[in-house]
């Protein structure tokens, strides 16, 4: 006869028993502590990595594909002539039913070995194109600047997704336990049409939400310790204030965890943040080489140059924006541009230029993968007599560093640059490959959010092989 299990235990049998069970929890709780002490930390890729960290050089408000980096001679011809019907239609925001076609003032030469074609905007940008994978076959599906912005940043046309920056620190955490993990430095001229929402986390835990840095001498302030106060004292505040926190967070408590981070960092960069924000080490070179000093390239050369050293101490993501503020304070050239690309090339082509060969002389552009571009691009059609509307079929952007190929083209647009006819890449595959490069994929990168495993990418989009 089978022996019968005995289910009533004493108190002692019952302890011993638990025994494990308590230990493990007790291990939970010191791994759950010791997330909270550092839920930034560095964190292995899925695959080999090329990439460490990204720095993306927005071009905000939508630089022309043909004033840039793609010729259109036939554009030239046809100017003042409607569209020929052979290259299909397309839908715009100001550009009049019985618009023309706008030929383009600028010129074209090959540069570099790999004899890419850029245009006299960008005389500095000209000595790097060997550096360079020009894209020209971008697509993004938003004509309107908002739209477009969160796609571009978030995969998605409507705010509240993750902003790509906070896709990668949520992958791979953070080098550095001084500086934030993922830092935004527009430009001070206003915000955008997108505004905050397309550089936020979303749903991702709030530890993962980007630093906003000011232009100027002080990108963040109150960093120095207020009179009178020390370190020593400013750390004993801070470990109360953390005990107060612990005591009352409940697990899985994201925005009680993001909050310690936050202090823990805060006071991190009090005492070493200043000397990464301090410009003024700088050799007088460097600082003349990124345009610091001139009016017209001082900002966005001051900005570039601290990317540079947010990427050399650590920094996961880095976006630099150019453009804010209404639309002809951007690459927004619906009235005149000539105008308005003149202008906003000679605020961004030096500084542009000395990043890439900066990074490049310090061995960083191996490990940094460097992203330019906008939401869209112009029309080929004027708007008014000198302007071009926002246009999304086809515009340009490039990738440097990172294991990138430079001296690349990859894709391209018809012959007036209407659409994106030859290995087009939408906004999806420039994301899906500058998550490769960093040793991240797509699928495995994703997050549950109310019952859906969401990622950046919403679909599946494809690694621009051509250029890795």
């Amino acid at each position: 006869m089978a022996e019968h299990v005995r289910w009533t235990r004493n108190r002692r049998e019952f302890v011993a028993d638990a025994f494990c069970g308590f230990g493990a929890l007790a291990l939970a709780s010191l791994d759950a502590q010791a997330a909270v002490k550092n839920p930034l930390a560095p964190k292995a890729p899925h695959m080999t990595a090329k990439a460490k960290s990204v720095i993306f050089l927005f071009m905000a408000g939508g630089p022309s594909q043909v004033e840039t980096f793609d010729p259109k001679p036939l554009l030239n011809q046809l100017h003042g002539q409607k569209r020929p019907a052979e290259f299909g239609e397309a839908k715009y925001q100001f550009v009049a039913p019985n618009a023309t076609l706008l030929g383009t003032k600028r010129t074209f030469k090959k540069y570099g070995k790999s004899g890419i074609e850029v245009s006299d905007l960008f005389p500095h940008m000209s000595k790097i194109v060997d550096e360079i994978a020009v894209l020209r076959g971008c697509h993004g599906d938003m004509v309107v600047h908002s739209a477009a912005q969160y796609q571009l940043m978030t995969g998605r046309i409507l705010p509240g997704f993750p902003n790509m920056g906070s896709w990668v620190t949520y992958g791979l955490g953070s080098e550095s336990e001084s500086l934030p993990a993922y830092c935004v430095l527009p430009d001070p001229k206003g915000a955008l049409e997108a505004g905050q929402p397309m550089y936020m986390q979303g749903f991702l835990p709030a530890v993962y939400q980007p630093t906003m840095l000011r232009s100027g001498a002080k990108p963040v302030l109150n960093l120095d310790l207020p009179g009178g106060i020390t370190s020593s004292q400013r750390k004993e505040t801070l470990d109360f204030l953390r005990s107060a926190n612990e005591a009352s967070m409940k697990p899985g408590d994201a925005e009680l965890e993001a909050r310690i981070a936050a202090y823990d960092l805060a006071f991190r960069m009090q005492s070493e943040a200043p000397e990464a924000f301090d410009i003024s080490k700088e050799s007088e070179a460097i600082k003349e080489s990124y345009g610091i000093g001139k009016r017209e390239t001082d900002d966005y050369g001051r900005r570039c140059l601290l990317a540079r050293r947010l990427v050399e101490r650590g920094v996961r993501f880095t976006c630099v924006v150019s453009g804010g503020g209404p639309g002809n304070m951007q690459w927004d050239a619906h009235g005149d541009i000539e105008e308005n690309h003149l202008r906003m090339a000679m605020h961004t082509d030096q500084p542009v230029t000395a990043l890439i060969q900066d990074l490049k002389q310090r061995g960083l552009l191996d490990s940094t993968l460097v992203l330019w571009g906008g939401e869209f691009g112009r029309s080929p059609e004027s708007q008014g007599s000198k302007g071009r509307d926002h246009h999304n079929l086809g515009f340009t952007m490039w990738m440097a560093g990172g294991g990138v190929k430079g001296g690349q083209i990859a894709g391209g647009t018809d012959a007036i640059g209407l659409r994106a006819i030859e290995r087009p890449m939408h906004f999806r595959d420039i994301h899906t490959t500058i998550l490769h490069q960093l040793g991240l994929n797509q699928d495995a990168l994703s997050y549950l959010h109310l019952g859906r495993r969401e990622r950046l990418t919403e679909v599946h989009g494809e690694v621009i092989k051509e250029i890795v």
